[in-house]
């Protein structure tokens, strides 16, 4: 059963019951991914020439709708986490030695998914806006899933939680990863479309609508704030 009309794949067409956004507060945590400096902070644009310029002009669209909608919306769900006192979790993609040896393939191939960040790296910090407070979990990964190679599942298991909201980027990479693993693991998954973003609309688009009404579903952040209360 579908809870809105957005993001309706090919396969939840002919699927007319529209159900309630129905949140248990008690069993339900926030979890924040990869919002880290070298993947939401716009980087400067001063002084490139050619291919550099044509790059950061690529990617202005993306740190636009970062800066305007999704590290807001984030902060607003988390003030209200923590306002009510729910969990608040954070994942980050961060490798435990210096040379990388520890991170997956996919972490370790050339391009834009090359990622080098062990710990103590600037650019693997959290933006300043959405950092852990005390008695927050943050669990590191090398991987794309924050469930894979951590004891997320395991922790959130033991807390009682059942259902995770997730919010971060990149919507069609670690966020998909993380959202594809957690529904496996036979969690509720409400994945909030307005606070995490792809590379681009297009890609973002087609990625809420491939998970969206299976591995869990895609609401808005003012349908979560509504329903949480």
């Amino acid at each position: 059963m579908r809870v809105n009309d957005r993001y309706v794949s090919f396969y939840y067409e002919p699927d007319e019951d529209i159900g309630e956004i129905e949140i248990d507060s008690g069993k339900t945590a926030l979890l924040l991914i990869d919002l880290q400096n070298v993947f939401v902070k716009r980087p400067s644009g001063e002084n490139l020439t050619g291919k550099e310029k044509e790059n950061w002009d690529r990617w202005k669209p993306f740190y636009d709708k970062i800066e305007e909608v999704v590290i807001p919306n984030n902060k607003k769900l988390l003030d209200l986490f923590r306002e009510k006192k729910l969990e608040v979790i954070f994942a980050r993609i961060t490798c435990h030695k210096k040379d990388g040896r520890d991170r997956s393939l996919d972490h370790k191939a050339t391009g834009f998914n090359e990622l080098l960040l062990p710990f103590g790296d600037e650019a693997g910090e959290f933006i300043e806006p959405l950092k852990p407070i005390e008695d927050e979990i943050v669990v590191t990964k090398s991987t794309d899933s924050a469930l894979t190679g951590t004891s997320l599942r395991l922790m959130l298991h033991n807390m009682g939680i059942d259902t995770v909201v997730v919010t971060g980027v990149f919507t069609d990479q670690c966020v998909s990863c993380t959202v594809r693993s957690l529904a496996d693991e036979s969690f509720k998954v409400w994945l909030i479309e307005d606070a995490c973003m792809a590379a681009t609309e297009r890609l973002q688009n087609n990625e809420l609508e491939i998970l969206n009404n299976i591995y869990c579903h895609v609401i808005n952040t003012e349908e979560l704030c509504s329903a949480i209360g």
